[in-house]
């Protein structure tokens, strides 16, 4: 089964999906939705599509580990992801995806304005690459 990671934000979500033996990051997007409840029960319905049998959310930390209003955020997401898919949700330390993120779209020539339309689906293939590298 496929593995499928969230990077979890106010008014974009990245989304990425891993290959059927969970090895490597696969197809990645990004879903616009503000709405909490609409947004897990999109995601419950992508999984569902894509044959997902595990949710990975990134958890935002601060950088010396300790966890902020975001990170509420995401652990009131995960109860709702758990109730609309079925599935485990694991929360994952994302410190520094998003950063990473800027730094890959910049290094492939991405304009500043441009980051925006796709850093989230760079920031949730980081956080699946991170996920299915420790599952190994």
């Amino acid at each position: 089964m496929r593995t499928m990671a969230i990077d979890y934000g106010d008014q974009r979500i990245g989304l990425a999906v891993s290959d059927l033996l969970g090895m490597l990051a696969g197809e990645a997007w990004t879903m616009q939705e503000w709405d909490m409840e609409r947004a897990a029960k999109r995601i419950a319905e992508e999984a569902k599509a894509r044959d997902v049998g595990t949710l990975v959310l990134g958890l935002p930390k601060n950088m010396d580990g300790s966890e902020g209003p975001r990170a509420e955020k995401s652990r009131a997401f995960r109860e709702l992801l758990v109730k609309e898919s079925g599935l485990p949700v694991i929360l994952w330390d994302e410190r520094r995806s998003s950063i990473e993120a800027h730094a890959i779209l910049h290094s492939a020539g991405k304009k500043e304005k441009q980051h925006r339309k796709n850093v989230d689906a760079v920031a949730a293939s980081l956080i699946l690459e991170g996920y299915l590298g420790s599952a190994r």
